[in-house]
């Protein structure tokens, strides 16, 4: 029998392992011990539920798969402990490097639906509701059983694989810049490979290679001590809550079109262009629909999510909402947000900001600097070789070619393997936008763990078959 019909055999049987998996309960049954840690780093980054997903979940788990384990403490004080794990192989000549974080967002129990709990895996029709399945147990939980896959039937990767699980990237990722400059040398590799954050639509195998980088902060007047009545102080003296609508609006016009010049990027160039030409956003039947008349001017949905800079008002309050008086509000404060590509430096960004608002006659507006560091933006160019070989791959094992883009709309720490390491960095998302990640009702959809499964151990077969050719040996 010719070899290559033998390998391509093994190939399909490993693949077909893997799909079962989503089927027969196993990989529920695995991911519904994993959501019930309840690990959110918001409410208590070093929770006793960190160190034990680490320890009592995840290292028997990568030990039994011939893994190393040692799990650290944080460089960072007050931040959550990390685990460091590697399987290397005798003769092995290519090294990827993985990802996951351990922790979630709050379980805002009182919200989900009735009949739902944060904290307990259920299944209702395609959809698996709990929190992490999304972001991010279930999906780097699909990446780990589909390289059990590979070594169950063919005994071995064919590759050395060394993977870190952090446990606070829902707070900044605290301490993970640190860690991986202490460990650089341990964390050597050839090529970055993990999965978080959404496809383009639910039906689309996604690649991406970067992600917008993001930078929270907060805008302040404090014109006065104390609230003063509006039928005897109205017209004499300033409203902080019209002074900071109009700050904002000069930030961005009434379509959230930024005016900042500093914040324009310049980095929406012909390659990037064409790379998201034909590429609908879509976040499924529950999500919103993309408003046409929102957002950059004379850009595409794609070019304006992926390609362009947004500015986000996330909270505004002046006076007291709950309960207001006729009073003209000392104070009004906005949390604010900036979302953004390559080309923008996160350094830049608020003394850009302040610069701006100085000159348009708002002194009296403060810019506070974020409690929760920015993350820089990445971007991996769509026809890197890297890129090329995973999206072979995946058309491959699932008959259908991936969407491709050059970063994520979303925000990761990608800038600690794409620069601090030095890697090319390969994202395949298993969640898709109307996921609720970040809100009661978090789910996976079972269509997508399927073929994650599956696309994940064809990617992980090929990344070890000896006959494949790798971009590091062409």
């Amino acid at each position: 029998m010719n070899h290559e019909v033998v390998i391509n055999s093994d190939r399909s049987k490993a693949i077909e392992m893997a799909r079962l998996l989503a089927h027969d309960g196993r990989f529920m049954s695995l991911l519904k011990r994993r959501v019930a840690f309840k690990t959110s780093s918001q409410e208590d980054p070093c929770s006793p539920a960190m160190d034990a997903y680490l320890r009592i979940e995840m290292s028997p788990y990568l030990l039994d798969m011939g893994f190393s384990c040692r799990v650290y403490d944080n460089p960072v004080d007050g931040a959550g402990p990390l685990l460091l794990a590697e399987r290397l192989e005798e003769g092995a000549t290519l090294t990827v490097l993985s990802y996951g974080h351990a922790d979630v967002i709050r379980g805002q129990e009182d919200r989900w639906r009735k009949g739902l709990s944060p904290w307990e895996l259920q299944q209702d029709g395609i959809r698996v509701y709990g929190r992490g399945t999304a972001d991010n147990k279930g999906q780097h939980s699909i990446n780990l059983e589909a390289l059990r896959s590979v070594l169950s039937k063919r005994g071995k990767l064919g590759f050395n694989i060394k993977l870190i699980l952090e446990t606070g990237e829902e707070t900044g990722s605290p301490g993970l810049a640190a860690f991986c400059e202490q460990h650089k040398e341990a964390l050597k590799a050839d090529v970055f490979i993990a999965s978080d954050g959404p496809r383009i639509r639910p039906d689309l195998p996604t690649i991406y290679g970067g992600s917008r980088g993001v930078i929270n902060f907060e805008l302040c007047i404090e014109a006065r001590e104390g609230a003063h009545h509006s039928g005897n102080w109205g017209g004499l003296i300033s409203n902080p809550g019209i002074r900071l609508a109009h700050a904002i609006a000069s930030i961005c016009d009434a379509r959230g079109s930024i005016k900042l010049s500093a914040w324009r990027p310049q980095s929406l160039t012909g390659p990037i262009r064409e790379a998201l030409r034909g590429i609908d956003v879509d976040g499924g039947d529950d999500g919103p629909r993309v408003e046409l008349d929102w957002g950059e001017p004379g850009l595409s949905p794609a070019e304006r999510v992926y390609g362009w800079n947004s500015f986000e008002v996330l909270a505004f309050q002046t006076g007291n909402p709950a309960a207001p008086v006729n009073a003209i509000p000392g104070r009004a404060n906005a949390h604010c947000q900036l979302r953004f590509v390559v080309g923008t430096q996160a350094s830049h960004v608020l003394d850009d900001l302040r610069k701006h608002l100085h000159e348009a006659g708002f002194a009296d507006v403060q810019v506070i600097d974020p409690v929760k560091p920015p993350m820089a933006a990445t971007r991996l160019d769509p026809r890197d070789p890297w890129c090329l070989f995973a999206v072979a791959s995946i058309e491959r094992s699932l008959g259908k070619r991936p969407g491709v883009l050059p970063n994520l709309g979303g925000s990761l720490p990608n800038d600690v393997f794409a620069d601090l390491l030095g890697l090319p960095t390969i994202w395949v998302p298993h969640s898709y936008a109307g996921c609720s990640q970040h809100a009661p009702n978090e789910h996976m959809l079972m269509p997508i763990i399927e073929e994650g499964l599956v696309a994940m151990t064809g990617l992980f077969w090929d990344l070890g078959d000896p006959a494949s050719i790798k971009p590091m040996m062409a």
